[in-house]
This record gives C-alpha cells, sequence and structure tokens, in this order.
C-alpha cells in the first residue's frame, strides 16, 4: 500500500503519460523544461507564418496582380481556411494520433509548403526582373504558376492549420493541473503562449516585412522555410520528456451516442425532479466525472436506465449498449459543448475586426506617408505595434491588473477577472480600436494628394504613424480576448476535448475571416454605384474605408450586447475529483 502511495506521489495525478507509455514522473517529464521548447517552437513557426501571412495582401497585389478588394478577399479566405483546418487536426488528436504526433506531422506539411512557395516566387512569379514592388508590378501569371502559388500557400495553411491549436495544449499538457504549484504554471502557460506568438510574428513584421516590401520576396520566403524547419527540429528533441494523454475514442462518436439515445427514449416519462441517472463505474485514470446540471434536460434522457437497456445488457454480455444509454459524465460533455457555442459565436464578430490587420488596415497605412527621410516604413510592419501593446498588457496585466482586481472583489477574495469578464473587456476594447481607425481615416482623407483622384494609386500627407493608436488598441483586446478564449475553452472543455477546444478559438478566428470576406462583397456590392467606385475602391482617396470602419464598430457594440446575456447565462463545469486522486486517498 505505501509503494503505491509513493508511486502515485512520483507520478502525474491527471493521467499523463511519457514517450513509452508508462505513468509519467514528475521529476522526469514536463513541466518548464519542455514548456520552453514548446514556446519557442511555438515563436519559430509564428515567425514563418507571419512571414508569409503579413504580406500575403502585397503580394497578390505586386506579384499576381489582383486589385485591392480582391487581394482582401483572398487573404481573408486563405486565413479563414487555416484556423479551418484546425478543427481537422483536433479531430486527429483528441480521436487517433495525440497531440504529439499531429503536432508533428502537421509542422512537416507546414514547412513543406513553404519550402514550395520559395522555390516558385523565385523561379517563375517574379517575371519580369526586378517586378513585385509598388512602383513595377508583375506581368500575369499562366493557369499553371497561379495553381502552383495556390496550392503551396494553402499547404502552408493545412500544415499551420492543423498544428496550432494543438501546441498550446501540448503545452498545456506538460503541467499536473492537480498539484498545485504547476496548475498555476499552466495558467500561466497560456499567456506566455499567445506571448511567444507576437514575439513570434515581431521579426516578420518588421525585418522580413521591410525585405518583402523591396521586392525581395524570395528572401523573406526562405527565411520563414528556415524558420519552420528550426522550430521543427527543435519540437523533435524534446521528444523523451514530453508528457502525453493517450487518444481516446472520436469525440464526434461520444457526442453522437448522447443525442441517439436521447432521442430513443423521447417518449418515455421522466419525472425531471426525481432522476435516477447511470454513472459509469468504468474510467480511465485523469478523467473526472462532470457534476450533473439543470441544463439541456432533454439530453438526460440518454442517462435513464430503461427496462429495454437492463435487456439489451444481458443480451450482449453484461455492458450497455452505448448508443441506447450514456453515463452522466458522457451527457455532461455533450452540454459542456452546447454551453460553449453562444459564448463562441460572439467572438467571430471580434475576429472580424481582429483580421482588418492582415488586410484594409495594411492598405490604409500603404496610402498614408511612410517616408521619413529618405527611409520607407513598410506598411505591414506596423503590426508591430500591435505586438508591442501585446507583450506590455499581459505583462502589465499578470503584474498589476490582475491583484488589483482581486484586491478589487469583494465577492470572492483574492480572485481577479474571470475569462468572460476579460473577453467582454476585449470586445469593448474592439470597439474603441475600429472608431480610431475611422477617424485616422477620415483625417487621411482630408490630407490626401489632388492629384492621386485622378490616378491608380492612392496617397495621403498624413503620416503613417497614426495607425499606432488602432494597433495598440487592437493589441490590448487580444490579451483579453484571445488569451481569456484559450484559458476559459480549455478549462471548460471535457478531458477528451481539449484540442477541440483550442480548435473552436482557432476556428472563431476562421469564421471572422470568411465574415470580413463576405462583408467586403456585400458593402462593395451596395456601395458602388455608376458614379461611385464604393467603400473600398482600388484607390482609397475615391472611397470611403472610414465608413466601413465604423460599420464595424456598429456591429461589435452590437455583438457586444448579446455577448453580455450569453455570458450571464453561461454556467460553468464541475466536476468530481480525479480517478486518479481518488484513488490514492482511498489507498491512504
Amino acid at each position: 500500500m505505501d509503494q503505491k502511495v509513493r508511486q502515485l506521489d512520483l507520478c502525474t495525478q491527471d493521467g499523463s503519460v511519457d514517450c513509452h507509455g508508462n505513468p509519467a514522473i514528475k521529476a522526469k517529464t514536463g513541466k518548464w523544461l519542455t514548456a520552453i521548447l514548446i514556446l519557442v517552437n511555438q515563436g519559430l513557426a509564428t515567425l514563418a507564418f507571419f512571414g508569409v501571412g503579413v504580406n500575403l495582401v502585397l503580394f497578390l497585389t505586386r506579384v499576381m496582380g489582383q486589385n485591392n478588394a480582391e487581394a482582401a478577399n483572398n487573404v481573408s479566405k486563405w486565413t479563414g481556411t487555416v484556423y479551418i483546418f484546425s478543427l481537422l487536426g483536433a479531430f486527429l488528436s483528441d480521436s487517433y494520433w495525440g497531440r504529439y504526433k499531429t503536432c508533428a506531422i502537421f509542422q512537416a506539411s507546414f514547412v513543406a509548403g513553404l519550402v514550395l512557395l520559395s522555390l516558385s516566387t523565385g523561379a517563375f512569379l517574379l517575371e519580369p526582373k526586378g517586378c513585385g514592388i509598388e512602383e513595377s508590378p508583375c506581368k500575369p501569371h499562366s493557369m499553371f504558376k497561379t495553381v502552383f502559388f495556390y496550392l503551396s500557400v494553402y499547404l502552408i495553411a493545412l500544415g499551420y492549420g492543423g498544428y496550432q491549436p494543438n501546441i498550446a495544449t501540448f503545452g498545456a499538457d506538460q503541467f499536473d493541473a492537480e498539484d498545485t504549484v504547476e496548475g498555476h504554471s499552466k495558467i500561466a502557460f497560456f499567456s506566455y503562449f499567445y506571448l511567444a506568438l507576437n514575439l513570434g510574428s515581431l521579426f516578420s513584421n518588421t525585418v522580413l516585412g521591410y525585405f518583402e516590401d523591396q521586392g525581395k520576396w524570395p528572401l523573406g520566403f526562405w527565411a520563414s522555410a528556415g524558420s519552420a524547419f528550426a522550430g521543427l527540429v527543435l519540437f523533435l528533441t524534446g521528444t523523451p520528456k514530453y508528457r502525453h494523454f493517450t487518444p481516446r475514442e472520436s469525440p464526434w462518436s461520444r457526442f453522437c451516442q448522447v443525442l441517439v439515445a436521447a432521442t430513443r427514449k423521447v417518449k418515455i416519462d421522466v419525472d425531471y425532479d426525481d432522476l435516477n441517472l447511470y454513472d459509469s463505474e468504468t474510467q480511465r485514470t485523469g478523467d473526472k466525472k462532470i457534476l450533473h446540471t439543470k441544463g439541456f434536460r432533454f439530453l438526460d434522457r440518454a442517462a435513464i436506465v430503461t427496462p429495454d437497456d437492463e435487456v439489451k445488457k444481458v443480451q450482449s454480455g453484461s455492458t450497455y449498449d452505448p448508443w441506447r444509454l450514456c453515463s452522466v459524465t458522457q451527457v455532461e460533455e455533450v452540454k459542456c459543448v452546447l454551453r460553449l457555442l453562444p459564448i463562441w459565436l460572439c467572438t467571430i464578430l471580434y475576429s472580424v475586426v481582429f483580421t482588418q490587420m492582415a488586410s484594409l488596415f495594411v492598405e490604409q497605412g500603404a496610402s498614408m506617408k511612410t517616408n521619413i527621410n529618405n527611409f520607407r516604413i513598410p506598411a505591414s510592419s506596423m503590426s508591430s505595434f500591435d505586438i508591442l501593446s501585446v507583450a506590455f498588457f499581459i505583462f502589465a496585466y499578470r503584474r498589476f491588473l490582475d491583484p488589483l482586481f482581486a484586491r478589487l472583489n469583494k465577492k470572492e477574495p483574492n480572485k481577479g477577472l474571470t475569462e468572460l469578464q476579460r473577453m467582454g473587456i476585449g470586445l469593448v476594447i474592439a470597439i474603441m480600436a475600429m472608431i480610431s481607425a475611422g477617424v485616422v481615416e477620415i483625417y487621411r482623407l482630408r490630407h490626401k494628394d489632388p492629384e492621386s483622384s485622378n490616378s491608380v494609386s492612392s496617397s495621403s500627407s498624413l503620416s503613417i504613424f497614426w495607425q499606432v493608436p488602432q494597433y495598440m488598441m487592437i493589441g490590448a483586446s487580444e490579451v483579453f480576448m484571445y488569451v481569456g478564449q484559450l484559458e476559459f475553452f480549455n478549462s471548460q472543455a471535457p478531458t477528451g476535448l481539449k484540442s477541440f477546444a483550442s480548435a473552436l478559438c482557432m476556428a472563431s478566428i476562421s469564421l471572422g475571416n470568411y465574415v470580413s470576406s463576405l462583408l467586403v462583397t456585400i458593402v462593395m456590392k451596395i456601395s458602388t454605384r455608376d458614379d461611385l467606385p464604393g467603400w473600398i475602391p482600388s484607390n482609397l482617396n475615391k472611397g470611403h474605408l472610414d465608413r466601413f470602419y465604423f460599420l464595424l464598430a456598429g456591429l461589435t457594440a452590437a455583438d457586444f450586447v448579446v455577448y453580455l446575456i450569453c455570458a450571464k447565462w453561461y454556467k460553468y463545469i464541475k466536476s468530481e475529483a480525479s480517478f486518479s486522486e481518488s484513488a490514492s486517498e482511498e489507498e491512504v
């Protein structure tokens, strides 16, 4: 008995295993040693991704010959596809491969896509020689060259998308949530993860952004490929030290089993005030039994034992049919997902605001005064202020704001803002960012070059540094919204759906990009007339980009009201102690 207790003390209590499938030993696996490897890997992968993504809108206009609206739409669709692939990666991770294998495979695909893009750009996309800058766009490309280009960038989307949600969850797996010290480290990890993501893109937005803006696209893309390869090698070096969770059955199967079982029992009479629900005794180490809640009562039918269930049990040999009877925990897992969905839907419109940094903010900046003496500032590099803002507010929140809110909290002393409260603050700051962008655009138009109205290009004497406030506010909103969202979905998702929860965070960004693309299309359709070029024409001096920004501010304000209702309605998940923790208590 004493030996078992000592073994439990030496091993993690959350059910994680080492690379050989044995219970993970605390002293030899996980914690900050492996977490730092994952953070650096994330930084290098992000550097590589944004080395392509941050200037993709300019590549499409200067090299591929697309206009501003078409390029903005294609960037939104590509970015959206990146995050749609996150759902595929989460499914494979939770159901079959596990997070480590999924990360390794998709990172290899990511590297392959970057190499193909670098080769195609240097070999045949930059024609004639010296093209690819604002003053010298490239000639039209053949169908083969265009298809090859899109094949490479969507291979990048597949690799980065499938890898991204799993690396965040895999990093959190390195900390034992049942251990007090490691539990606090696990919460801190998400802030540092988002910080690593932004610091990784800092080099892309400045150095790589500058070279690519000067037409040195192959150099920028090869640097991205090298960074991604270095990240993959670094990730693989930590293999012996990682903690893993063995993938369970498909979460979608468990989800469907509850729906089918509840539907089969739709005609039985149920007394919801006196329910006798089935609670399975079989449980994997580290799993937690989720306590029953009163919401979505129809689903409780799936856990009600009927005489038919008993008959099927006898016929099958002492096991219940999972498509006829589910445990309370399995039913509550479905309820958890359903409760998360309204909150998740409210984050999509925030992502519409966020995606403007990679498209319309860049186009707006490119139409402003970008020169300081003889030095030209790439419009895409202005997102560096977003990154600096993220770094500052992560530090400020953890060191100052969170302790301050904890002292001011009278209901729950020593507890700061909840994740839902932080996400709400993020929405408010996003509204302010769009108003700021709209005001800047008004002043940009007042200082536009009179001759530019009759030319293809747009310009203004207003300095590009007037964009700093909108970038800074977007950065601040990210710290509250996206970091809070990562923590919220990871803490509220059931054990077998952690990667899926991270994928939901990314899917909100995905749908935000698609909604942004749709919104731009609708706005251009409505605002374009015979004598009017629309709000977002190729020459921004002829349009009204400010009205589009104010439209986004209004839509986000309405979304904030809906979010408040959903957040007030939400019920946090409640669970019993994990199986391994309960076992240790019984042994003692």
